[in-house]
């Protein structure tokens, strides 16, 4: 056996380890466009449309290479999920929203909570998510768990942090005014509204009358 058969067999004993582990790559840069394509294809033709051989093709590599990597579409969407998740979480300003004053704490709160906030596909991603409820309810599950209450959370705690201050009125319903946060940029979507740039400060500014204590 030559040394290129053996470093090839090698190779391939690595990859097949790898996807038993849970499918981590060997090249970075491989697995940032293969994630890429992922995140593409669930936005132009959602879950069940989507194939790996048309992600294969749009990263540029084989079916084989994404099957050494990952063992199904389910696992792949998993990881361009993370992906998504993580880079988001990273976009934020590096402030703490505790040493801001009341209205700006509570607005900048709003702000993340933008789904749109890292990516401007997002609105169409959630709506392909929540079209696979009865497919794959998983999927949704998976959504809501990392990317929607983290965010809808950070609006609760953001309030309950302005309550215990004497800043805000001691019976709000935290959980409903950040329920109202997050809904305030799909309705805006869904009724075309083009510019949502200052969207959560008009949030801020509509809802804070009514629960700043003055």
């Amino acid at each position: 056996m030559t040394e290129k058969a053996t470093n090839t067999d090698s190779q391939e004993s690595a990859d097949a380890e790898a996807a038993t582990r849970g499918g981590r790559p060997r090249d970075p840069s491989l697995d940032d466009a293969i994630i890429q394509a992922t995140r593409r294809r669930l936005v132009v033709d959602g879950y069940s449309r989507m194939t790996l051989g048309d992600i294969a093709s749009d990263a540029g590599v084989t079916r084989p290479t994404l099957y050494r990597r990952w063992p199904g579409k389910f696992e792949l969407v998993v990881d361009a999920l993370d992906f998504g998740f993580r880079a988001q979480r990273a976009t934020y300003p590096n402030q703490e929203l505790a040493k801001l004053r009341p209205f700006e704490a509570f607005t900048e709160a709003i702000r993340r909570v933008d789904p749109c906030y890292f990516n401007p596909d997002a609105m169409i991603l959630m709506g392909n998510f929540m079209g696979e409820a009865f497919r794959t309810p998983e999927l949704l599950e998976i959504v809501r768990e990392h990317a929607v209450e983290p965010r809808v959370d950070l609006v609760e705690r953001v309030l309950d942090d302005l309550r215990s201050r004497g800043e805000v009125r001691e019976d709000i319903d935290t959980h409903t005014l950040a329920t109202v946060c997050f809904g305030s940029y799909y309705a805006a979507f869904l009724r075309g509204d083009s510019d949502r740039e200052d969207l959560a400060e008009k949030v801020a500014a509509t809802l804070w009358p009514g629960i700043a204590v003055v």
